[in-house]
Formats: C-alpha cells, sequence, structure tokens
C-alpha cells in the first residue's frame, strides 16, 4: 500500500491564506485546485449561503424545485454561446462529464439512430475519476491505467496540434466515427495532464471535424472556467461554440459542491417526449442544492460587479515576469502562462512530497505533479503574496539545482 505524507492540519482560510493548527500560515498557490477563484471566505458568498441556510439548506430537486436554481441556470445560459440554453445540476465535475455522456448517447438513441456509443478523448486528457469518466481520460493517466478491461474502451488520439498530429486524428477520427457519439476535450488547457496548452486553431479543428460527422462536441470547462484563462470561459477566448459545456470547481468560489452540464436546445429536443423511458434517468440526491446555488449565484454576483478577468490579467502579466528566470535553470524544459495558470516544467520530479515540503518551509502551499510546478491562484491575491509564491518556486528550484 502507498503511503502518503500525512496532511497538514488546517483550522482556518482567509482570502489567499491557510491557517494551520501548528500556527504557520501558507499563501495558498493552488486556491484548493483552484475552486476559491474568489479567495476564501468571500464575505458576499458567505452571506449569501448563510442567508440561504436560514431558509432551506436543502429540497430534493426531483417535482421540486427552488428559486436558486432557476435563478442559476438562467444566468449560467446567459454567459454560453446561443442555444447552450438547458442546465442540468449535479454535484461534481465527474458526475457532469459523466451527464454530458449520457445526452450525447441518449439523445441519439430516443432518435432512434443506434450503434454510435463511444467517445473520442485526448491524450493527456483529464476527465474525472469516476468509471465513465476514466475511460475518456488518458489510459496511461495515473492509477486509470490499473482499470484497463475493466472501463468501457474509447477512442483516444492526439490533439491536432500541428500538422503530423491533425493527420493522425483526422485518420483516427474517420476510422473510428460510425461508432462514436461524441469528442470531448479540455478547451485550452489539459489541466492533470500537466498543464498543457493549445490554442485556438485546435478547438476550430475539433468543431469542424464534429460538424462534418454529425458528432456531439463537449468542451470540459471544470478547469478552464470562470477567469482561469483569462477569459470567462475558455471557449469565449477560442470563439469556438460547443454543443455542452461542463462546470464545476469555481462554480461556487470553491464554498460548496456544485457542478453543472449545459447543453444546447438541439440535444434537448431529443428529450422531448411522453414516453418515460425517453427521459433522461439521471438524478443526484443532492443536484441544484440550494446552498450550493447561492454560493454560485453570488459568485456570479462578483464577477459581474467586480473585475476579475482585469486581475486574472495581472496575474498573467506577474507571472510571465517572475517564472522567466526558471527557464534558465538547469533541469527546467519550460515556462509557460496563460491567465492565471503560471507552469515550470522540469525534466524530472523524482519526489514531489519532498519539493513540497520544501515549499511549505518557505510558508506556501503549492502541489508540484508529474514534472510541473504551478501556480493557479485566487483571482483575488494580493500581489506581494503572489510575488512570494513565484520567489519560493525559483529558490527551491534553485536550491535542488546546486
Amino acid at each position: 500500500m502507498h503511503t502518503a505524507p500525512m496532511p497538514l492540519p488546517v483550522v482556518r482560510t482567509e482570502g489567499s491564506r491557510i491557517f494551520l493548527a501548528d500556527g504557520r500560515v501558507l499563501i495558498d498557490g493552488i486556491a484548493s485546485w483552484w475552486t476559491a477563484c474568489h479567495g476564501y471566505n468571500h464575505p458576499h458568498i458567505r452571506a449569501a449561503v448563510a442567508e440561504q441556510l436560514e431558509a432551506m439548506p436543502h429540497v430534493m430537486f426531483g417535482g421540486l424545485g427552488h428559486e436558486p436554481a432557476y435563478r442559476l441556470a438562467t444566468r449560467l445560459a446567459g454567459l454560453m454561446p446561443d442555444g447552450l440554453e438547458r442546465v442540468f445540476f449535479t454535484d461534481s465535475g465527474s458526475v457532469a462529464v459523466e451527464v454530458a455522456m449520457k445526452i450525447a448517447v441518449q439523445a441519439r438513441l430516443n432518435r432512434g439512430e443506434r450503434g454510435r456509443t463511444k467517445f473520442l478523448a485526448f491524450r493527456g486528457g483529464y476527465h474525472g475519476d469516476t468509471l465513465g469518466t476514466m475511460a475518456v481520460c488518458d489510459p496511461e493517466e495515473g492509477m486509470h491505467a490499473l482499470f484497463a478491461g475493466l472501463l468501457p474502451e474509447q477512442v483516444i488520439a492526439p490533439l491536432p496540434r500541428d500538422d503530423a498530429s491533425r493527420a493522425e486524428f483526422d485518420a483516427v477520427l474517420e476510422r473510428h466515427a460510425p461508432g462514436l457519439a461524441g469528442i470531448i476535450v479540455e478547451p485550452l488547457v489539459q489541466g492533470a495532464g500537466g498543464m498543457v496548452f493549445h490554442d485556438a486553431t485546435v478547438l476550430r479543428h475539433l468543431r469542424d471535424a464534429a460538424d462534418r460527422y454529425g458528432l456531439t462536441l463537449i468542451f470540459d470547462e471544470i478547469f478552464t472556467g470562470f477567469g482561469r484563462t483569462g477569459a470567462m470561459f475558455a471557449h469565449r477566448t477560442a470563439g469556438v461554440a460547443p454543443d455542452i459545456v461542463t462546470l464545476s470547481k469555481a462554480l461556487t468560489g470553491g464554498t460548496s459542491p456544485l457542478a453543472a452540464t449545459i447543453a444546447h436546445r438541439d440535444l434537448f429536443d431529443a428529450f422531448r417526449s411522453d414516453d418515460p423511458a425517453k427521459a433522461l434517468m439521471h438524478g443526484p440526491t443532492f443536484m441544484a442544492n440550494p446552498l450550493g446555488c447561492a454560493a454560485a449565484n453570488a459568485s456570479l454576483d462578483l464577477f459581474e460587479t467586480e473585475d476579475r478577468l482585469g486581475q486574472a490579467g495581472r496575474i498573467e502579466a506577474r507571472l510571465r515576469a517572475g517564472l522567466e528566470p526558471c527557464r534558465s535553470m538547469p533541469g527546467v524544459v519550460d515556462v509557460r502562462v496563460m491567465g492565471a495558470i503560471g507552469v515550470v516544467q522540469l525534466d524530472a520530479i523524482e519526489n514531489p512530497a519532498a519539493l513540497r515540503a520544501r515549499l511549505v518551509e518557505r510558508g506556501v502551499w503549492i502541489r508540484p505533479f508529474r514534472d510541473i510546478v504551478y501556480l493557479t491562484p485566487a483571482l483575488t491575491i494580493a500581489d506581494d503574496e503572489l510575488d512570494a509564491l513565484i520567489g519560493a518556486i525559483g529558490a527551491v528550484l534553485a536550491r535542488a539545482a546546486a
């Protein structure tokens, strides 16, 4: 059995700071897996959740409904490309992706189309840890390789980044298209695959390919959504409209579990029927949880009233300037920045836990993984806090190279 390092006991959070039980305070460089986009304990979100807690902490979303969910669905649809107007709430990103896959397949089944039940996904991709989502992750990614033979067999291709990968992608797609329901991709950034970036031309190629073969194009914006890449959503930067978008993580500002799958009206029309067998049979117990919806509505308020995207731009500029000197260090393969994402890629990290411990010694919370040290801070992080994170990375990497 693998023994992980003991977790650090946390007693409270505030802004971009984590307070430990032993009295130490860490500057958080990854915003709790980039969920806390407004920082921790934002007073507006806290007040909205407290008010909702007094009125109604939860009610089942089956045969019953409530205003926080309806309001949130309307607001999210208003942020999407034209036609993406049907919102299905769940309680985690993995489940949001599962629902997206179900919608893509069942829409065809409801229309009498059989045999197109697989998905094309990408090397380096990550979409969750449930069985269905593991099947559309990179098959060599982490623990997922252990489940070969159990997972549904999907089609994995390279992202069409250049002439060679486009040719390979096109060939794979042509070969498998008769059995495919859709294509799923993380737009602009493959997160858990190593914070690997690609540009809008990749997404335009996928859109063209999906249209050519009649496939549903799913953008998994669970990582990239809500300002992380510098725009509200990555599809806006790319100028490419998918058929389904999945959201979670920063949806509630990191306050409560909640996820959403947003589908185009044409897909929804396939479910309009008096036949119960054509309904989307997926009902998580805590779907559209009122506390989560209240937090998400408050988070959207902050995007409307405070300049979060401007803050992401300022973070981007500071990351570019601060991390660039790492490029000349021994063992550094690349330095890359997009929006509020900063990455230093190494040729290898032999002991990520030891590297993390050295960063903690410098008063920062950063979790290296694979071959990267990365930052995804709160969009509200103060300049001095961001500088401390950047400085810690530089100092620790320089010490490791000495």
